[in-house]
């Protein structure tokens, strides 16, 4: 039944009768004037019981993906709920939202103080005001976030798979690749955890934007999640395919220049196939990058110009390999939300094939190499050879986690 009984739903000290909808202000802190400082709350009731959702978007004020999401839940209202309630909150980080910041005013960020104290820093008793009022009374809780400043990423859940409950709620989102990791500590995915709210990220396209197929994709996440738990009637919509990665790593750029991108976020690259190459700024050709193994692409790099050690590629290494991933792409439709996503987030960085033609997929590796400039009026290609030595190894970092 979940934790609202059959008449008890209190959010934020207000009682919600069974049938019933409310919008609620709930208090976080206080300005400088002294005013109080509040998130906008929408909740559903079903008549009959249930279980009792609760879906955020903007813990970080910039991304804003989520907030369209949330959004378009209380407008549209895309689904009847038949039982039980949903608790929908566009913008957690209020106060980084009106200055379209990541972070707080205190600099910190919001995302790394949960569930936060009564007696902290501005972060952390706001940290504790969403926890105690907004996450405690819940049952399960999707959270909504974007990329980084510069980055975008392909959709993509975040969740710790060895609950049970998280596994079930990863599943019925029904994105195709999730990340198997606890989250840091003072997140609020890993701390929802802790208190027994079994919780999802859902990592999706670009900060300072709402994308109409990101939108689309959430909708659809947060229906499937409700069908799953019995809230609402019908059939879930199912991935392109599944899989589960339990490494991620950046590949990171050598050298400083320009980027050409050889490939985009969704992609699935074989083991040796371009990703990018770096030029100087009149063209000539000072290294490619390359897959070390079999990836599927999560983000990349929106900024064409890097210095040695920045990001550039963001890659997830499926448990099981590629292969099956690669047959049931082959095999989707042009028009499918799964493509279209991928193409929407591929308009945002300028694509090219690393050679005339398709690209092969052997599993030559890509030698480092300088070239000669390109004649005049004609654009420098970028063709992988087979290498004299096996090619350096990228730079390794920890998964991202927001």
């Amino acid at each position: 039944m979940g934790k609202a009984a059959a008449e008890a739903l209190v959010i934020a000290g207000r009682k919600i009768p069974p049938g019933r909808s409310r919008s609620l202000s709930v208090a976080v802190t206080e300005s400088y004037s002294g005013g109080k400082v509040v998130l906008p709350v929408r909740v559903e009731r079903a008549v009959q019981p249930g279980p009792v959702v609760l879906v955020v978007g903007a813990v970080h004020g910039d991304e804003i993906n989520g907030t369209g999401i949330v959004r378009r839940l209380i407008l549209h209202r895309p689904f009847e709920l038949a039982a039980g309630s949903l608790v929908l909150v566009p913008v957690v980080n209020i106060l980084g939202f009106e200055r379209l910041s990541r972070y707080l005013p205190d600099r910190r960020d919001l995302n790394r103080y949960f569930p936060g104290s009564r007696s902290g820093s501005l972060a952390s008793r706001f940290a504790r005001k969403v926890f105690d009022q907004l996450i405690a009374p819940c049952d399960f809780c999707l959270d909504f976030h974007s990329a980084a400043v510069r980055r975008t990423n392909f959709p993509n859940i975040r969740a710790d798979l060895s609950q049970p409950a998280v596994r079930r709620l990863a599943q019925a989102v029904g994105w195709p690749v999730t990340v198997d990791t606890k989250g840091p500590a003072g997140t609020l995915r890993r701390a929802a955890c802790a208190a027994d709210v079994p919780t999802v990220t859902l990592e999706a396209g670009e900060v300072w934007k709402i994308e109409p197929g990101i939108v689309e994709l959430g909708v659809r996440a947060v229906r499937n999640v409700l069908i799953d738990l019995g809230m609402v009637e019908g059939e879930p919509e199912k991935p392109a395919y599944r899989a589960e990665a339990e490494k991620t790593e950046w590949l990171r750029s050598d050298e400083g220049g320009m980027l050409t991108f050889h490939t985009a976020p969704g992609d699935v690259l074989r083991k040796g196939q371009p990703v990018a190459a770096v030029t100087n700024l009149i063209g000539e050709e000072k290294s490619v990058m390359a897959a070390p193994k079999g990836a599927v692409v999560l983000g990349l790099t929106t900024l064409p110009a890097v210095k040695p050690g920045d990001p550039v590629c963001h890659l997830a290494y499926p448990r099981g390999g590629i292969a099956r991933i690669r047959r049931v792409l082959n095999r989707l439709p042009e028009e499918s939300l799964h493509q279209r996503v991928r193409d929407d987030l591929a308009a945002n960085v300028a694509v090219t094939e690393p050679e005339a033609g398709d690209w092969q997929g052997s599993l030559r590796k890509v030698k480092t190499r300088k070239r000669k400039a390109p004649s005049k009026g004609r654009a420098p290609r970028t063709k992988p050879v087979k290498a004299k030595a096996p090619a350096k190894k990228p730079s390794k970092t920890k998964p991202s986690a927001t």
